[in-house]
């Protein structure tokens, strides 16, 4: 069987694009690698993409000059874990303090990672995990 080598992409599904696109810049400093006002797409350690789709705006093929993409779309809350290096947990949750995101949930898992959660603006459950949470490399 041919080998798959990572998740390339992870989407969220937004109901106000803008204010998204700036919880995700502002707050966890992500950079945008394209934008327009369908989607916001973001580096996230220079190895993956997190998608920020205006909720409703893909429920249609989208043609464009090299092919078509299916239609998609998502509703609810959704759940996305970044990895972030342990030295950084305290920095991390100092930092959401500061910006008045109150953190749901704390997880210290068997392998030794720990897992903080907290809610971006439409609700996603976001979680900042140290290594130790999987048996993977991050």
């Amino acid at each position: 069987m041919p080998n798959l080598n990572a998740v390339l992409e992870t989407a969220l599904y937004v109901d106000d694009l803008p204010r998204a696109r700036a919880f995700y810049e502002q707050q966890l400093g992500l950079k945008p690698v394209f934008a327009d006002e369908r989607l916001c797409a973001f580096d996230v350690g220079g190895r993956n993409i997190l998608l920020l789709f205006l909720r409703g705006s893909t429920t249609s093929t989208v043609h464009m000059p090299g092919g078509t993409i299916p239609p998609h779309d998502g509703h609810g809350p959704l759940h996305v874990a970044f990895a972030i290096a342990a030295e950084e947990l305290q920095a991390w949750e100092d930092k959401l303090a500061s910006e008045g995101i109150p953190i749901e949930g704390r997880t210290t898992w068997p392998r030794g990672g720990q897992s903080i959660y907290f809610r971006d603006p439409d609700r996603h459950l976001l979680e900042l995990a140290t290594p130790g949470l999987w048996p993977l490399g991050a």
